[in-house]
């Protein structure tokens, strides 16, 4: 079986950092490049951040791109709240040797779709989706030919992370979002509503820190800084590691389960800016244009994690 072809695009992030390394380790997928954007931290330190996660997993031949510095409309909003102020606190690791790729990661997407068969190429945002958006507003013609779009975003029952009613890589850019969710293309999105079901334990951050690697230990390390801004927040008993659960899905479609509905995005709302508006009970009439993820097999998906994360 061939394998699948993914662009990741990102602003790590811890828990994109193991989005990144679970799609390293996964043979099921051939990374063709990593685009990063202005998210969780400036694109200055995105940017870093996915060239210091190739070079922990050995791939420094991996192409990333430095995108969008800011939003389509807005001002950034960062999250080094979360994340700490570099994006990846937790663990210090060297600074990447490895260069930046000459070029942006918009022109990066655009000429990978044209050159690439139509429906073999899958966008795998983890961030918000300003590069995402600009690519398919500045070249129409790729929209098509993209395979699927798999997402990690939004919220209905869990409600907002950022906002009482929006949750973060949506809200960061909700012009970018409505482009991107009304572009046509196949969207499969994972809500706070399924992340936060994937919480991390202590027996499965140490099953990370056991593998005895440097990847190991430095998903650990960021797992145990990553963990203290939920539990305190949310009084849970980890911290839902987000992100990879778009690279899982993509390897494990099973471990998952949701419903195809019509998801619009809020650009406008006095208090719910950047709302995904999930038609989960099929009340609006409107069609439906997205896989909207509810719920996920945890302990398949930290057995998958570990497993994977072993091989490198």
């Amino acid at each position: 079986m061939r394998a699948r072809k993914i662009i990741i695009d990102t602003d790590p992030g811890q828990d994109d950092a193991v989005a990144i390394l679970l799609a390293l380790a996964s043979p099921e997928l051939e990374v063709l490049g990593i685009t990063a954007v202005a998210g969780n931290v400036p694109l200055a330190l995105t940017e870093k951040n996915a060239r210091i996660i190739c070079e922990l997993a050995g791939r420094s031949d991996l192409r990333v791109f430095a995108g969008c510095d800011r939003p389509m409309k807005r001002k950034l909003v960062t999250a080094e709240h979360v994340h700490g102020k570099t994006g990846l606190d937790g663990i210090v690791l060297p600074d990447p040797v490895m260069p930046l790729a000459e070029g942006h990661a918009v022109d990066f997407l655009i000429e990978t779709l044209r050159e690439e068969a139509p429906g073999t190429v899958t966008l795998c945002p983890i961030g918000p989706l300003t590069n995402i958006a600009t690519a398919f507003e500045r070249a129409p013609d790729i929209v098509g030919r993209v395979a699927e779009i798999v997402l990690m975003g939004g919220a209905y029952f869990a409600v907002g992370n950022i906002t009482p009613a929006a949750e973060f890589n949506i809200y960061v850019d909700p012009e970018a979002a409505e482009i991107v969710f009304r572009s046509g293309v196949p969207l499969v999105v994972m809500p706070l509503d399924v992340t936060h079901k994937a919480l991390t334990t202590r027996a499965r951050v140490e099953g990370f820190r056991n593998l005895g690697t440097r990847v190991g230990h430095a998903v650990a390390s960021w797992t145990d800084f990553f963990e203290r801004f939920d539990m305190a927040k949310y009084g849970s008993e980890g911290a839902p590691l987000h992100d990879p659960c778009t690279i899982a899905y993509l390897v494990k479609p099973d471990l998952f389960s949701g419903r195809h509905i019509n998801v619009e995005i809020e650009t406008e709302g006095r208090f719910t800016t950047g709302m995904t508006v999930a038609d989960w009970w099929r009340v609006s009439g409107r069609e439906a244009n997205a896989m909207f993820i509810g719920d996920v097999d945890a302990e398949g998906f930290y057995a998958l994690l570990t497993e994977r994360l072993a091989r490198l």
